[in-house]
């Protein structure tokens, strides 16, 4: 397993940039590590980043960097998506820790993705479909 310590959104997408060689990196490429990320919204903090804070997520320090990244690529691929992260998505997560407080990471996870929001462009509504009475006993042959 890789730490992942080092994470960064490279296009939107998070990536381990340790394993990236610099000359295949596009003048074009958009690359995003932790100390820009509060710009990349234009705040103060993003709101993984004040996620991690409210829940008190760190303690020494050393994966925080990476989880908060590979959390907001995470959020941001299923809000692509239109839908809200889930248990599921949590468990697929895998960023080492070595202090071990996975709970509180997975806890912040989802209160930064609240915070992140659906965008409204991507959200996918459903339509209601009626279903026509049939009556009692009515039965639908193919």
């Amino acid at each position: 397993m890789v730490c992942k310590a080092c994470t960064c959104l490279i296009n939107g997408q998070a990536r381990q940039i340790c394993g990236i060689p610099v000359g295949q990196l596009k003048h074009t490429d958009e690359v995003i590590t932790i100390e820009g990320l509060a710009d990349s919204v234009r705040q103060e903090l993003h709101p993984m980043q004040q996620a991690w804070l409210d829940i008190d997520v760190p303690q020494c320090g050393y994966c925080q960097p990476g989880q908060i990244m590979d959390a907001v690529g995470l959020v941001t691929d299923i809000h692509a998506k239109g839908r809200q992260v889930t248990e599921a998505d949590l468990d697929l997560f895998r960023n080492e820790c070595r202090c071990g407080t996975y709970p509180r990471i997975r806890e912040a996870i989802l209160q930064g993705a609240q915070a992140m929001k659906i965008p409204t462009h991507h959200r996918v509504h459903k339509k209601r479909r009626r279903r026509k009475h049939r009556g009692r006993g009515a039965h639908k042959h193919s």
